[in-house]
């Protein structure tokens, strides 16, 4: 049985989920990262060993990669900060390092289609040019040309676009309930962008197991207004609804539909193409 080495750097939301998903595989041997001490424990159950580190800690880092075959990139900024240090840093702290690490095949990599920034509420896809709208988003738009400009004839570089991310324990209710009776700025027609949990974890697999290489964004195939998303949730739910005051401008910084045709072309299959409210 030929294994392969996996370090899961950055085990949040979606790298814990692929952790448990990968456990039940024979071929993979699974090791994680985090920042969080109190979480190692909760990772021992399904990675070994487990590292607390930082990726922009170079040393920590090497070590973390040692005798690795594939790296999963789930970092996160905590609080919406610290995005110079997780994704950047870390990225490049990263690439610096695989000369080092020739065993490494396969870096996969998930970050947000917020990168495409302000496209006005039409269509786009990889090959379409992104507008970050904040400092934060450059970072994520350069942390992807880093981890870009590493791939060779010897290394496979995927990386994901990721919509909203929602799933068991992040259900549309819980982030909507909030707003539940309350006026929002704008008419609600900016376009929605979302990915179910099972989707990343579903993609990720399929990235490692067909070796696909580039730019793929990863959404949903409902094409919903922020407006009518808000409205199903909470009528699912029977919350009040929200009303609109479109006298005042919308504070949604990203307007885009993205397309998902080129994951779906690739050959993987959505388990959940429609939103679960």
């Amino acid at each position: 049985m030929n294994l392969t080495n996996v370090v899961i750097i950055g085990c949040g939301y979606v790298g814990t989920a692929v952790a448990r998903y990968w456990q039940n595989n024979p071929n993979l041997r699974v090791a994680a990262t985090t920042t969080t001490r109190d979480r190692i424990p909760e990772l021992e159950a399904i990675a070994s060993p487990v590292f607390l580190l930082k990726g922009s800690d170079l040393a920590a880092l090497n070590f973390a990669l040692r005798d690795r075959d594939l790296v999963l990139l789930t970092v996160g900024a905590k609080g919406g900060k610290g995005y110079e240090d997780a994704y950047r840093q870390t990225a490049q702290n990263l690439v610096s390092l695989l000369p080092q690490h020739p065993s490494i095949k396969q870096i996969i990599y998930t970050g947000s289609y917020a990168i495409y920034g302000n496209q006005k509420g039409e269509w786009v896809d990889e090959r379409s040019h992104c507008n970050p709208s904040n400092a934060n988003q450059e970072i994520l738009a350069e942390t992807e040309n880093i981890l870009l400009g590493a791939a060779s004839n010897n290394l496979t570089v995927s990386l994901f676009r990721l919509g909203g991310i929602y799933g068991p324990g992040r259900e549309l209710v819980k982030i909507y309930r909030r707003i539940s009776g309350t006026t929002r700025s704008g008419n609600g027609e900016e376009p929605t962008n979302w990915i179910h949990l099972e989707d990343i974890v579903g993609a990720i697999d399929f990235a490692r197991q067909h070796q696909i290489s580039g730019i793929y964004n990863l959404v949903d195939d409902a094409s919903l207004t922020r407006k009518d998303l808000i409205a199903q949730v909470l009528s699912t739910h029977n919350l009040p609804p929200v009303t609109w005051d479109a006298s005042q401008p919308s504070p949604q910084a990203y307007r885009a539909k993205v397309s998902n045709q080129k994951i779906k072309d690739a050959g993987y299959k959505l388990i959940h193409p429609q939103r679960i409210f």
